[in-house]
């Protein structure tokens, strides 16, 4: 089930914030994209969260960086790209609502949040963790508590070959999403899932939850989103 739009959910104001992030990460790619494939694993180690060197040091100015850089470093195209279609499709309402500098603390803080509960579930692992999907994650779980009502339009592929679309609340799409990563993170626990280049299910986890409880604290200091959805 892949979203591929939110449905009559317009912006009050240009989400430059949102498209400043996408394109920040297509360069960083694009650089990545002009070192040799050995330098660029060495580049990955130096650069981005290792979770037993944060877990050796955890509070220092090295693995702030490092998380930091993390967030806009991917290990393929297909990374890179899933990562950004959901940040352009649910980025854009989270920003408008939240304003440019509490959405850029919430998709920091997300990601942040993000790299330490992988590492507080797998402290062992001296892997790099690379991507911008645990910050994208908390943008997910404030949609899911801003605009649970807005309907997304995701395809659907049947027998390899047939993409059918749907209408589909947002409720429905990332509460799978979010039992999805809960599912695969927990069957995860006891296995080395990282070192052929698993995904970091607890990651997704706590960026989400880390969105979902920033987005709830916010609707309680100001009125959450009103959405008339009507379209078809």
């Amino acid at each position: 089930m892949l979203p591929m739009r939110t449905i009559n959910n317009p912006t009050q104001r240009t989400p430059y914030l949102t498209y400043g992030l996408i394109l920040a990460n297509v360069l960083v790619f694009l650089w990545e994209t002009t070192k040799p494939l050995g330098e660029l694993n060495t580049l990955f180690y130096t650069l981005s969260v290792v979770p037993c060197e944060i877990t050796r040091s955890p509070f220092s100015l090295e693995t702030g960086v490092d998380i930091f850089r993390s967030m806009f470093l991917h290990a393929s195209w297909l990374h890179l790209l899933g990562n950004m279609l959901y940040l352009w499709i649910f980025g854009s309402n989270v920003e408008d609502w939240f304003g440019r500098r509490a959405f850029l603390g919430l998709y920091f803080g997300s990601g942040i949040v993000a790299a330490l509960a992988q590492t507080a579930l797998h402290s062992t692992a001296c892997v790099p963790l690379v991507g911008a999907s645990g910050a994208i994650a908390g943008v997910l779980g404030a949609f899911f508590v801003l605009y649970p009502g807005v309907h997304v339009r995701v395809g659907v592929i049947f027998f390899r070959f047939f993409l059918k679309t749907f209408r589909v609340p947002a409720l429905f799409v990332l509460g799978y999403w979010f039992l999805i990563q809960v599912f695969n993170g927990v069957t995860s626990l006891g296995a080395d899932t990282l070192s052929g280049g698993g995904v970091a299910f607890f990651a997704h986890i706590g960026g989400f939850v880390a969105g979902a409880l920033l987005a709830f604290v916010a609707t309680m200091l100001r009125p959450a989103p009103h959405v008339l959805d009507t379209g078809l």
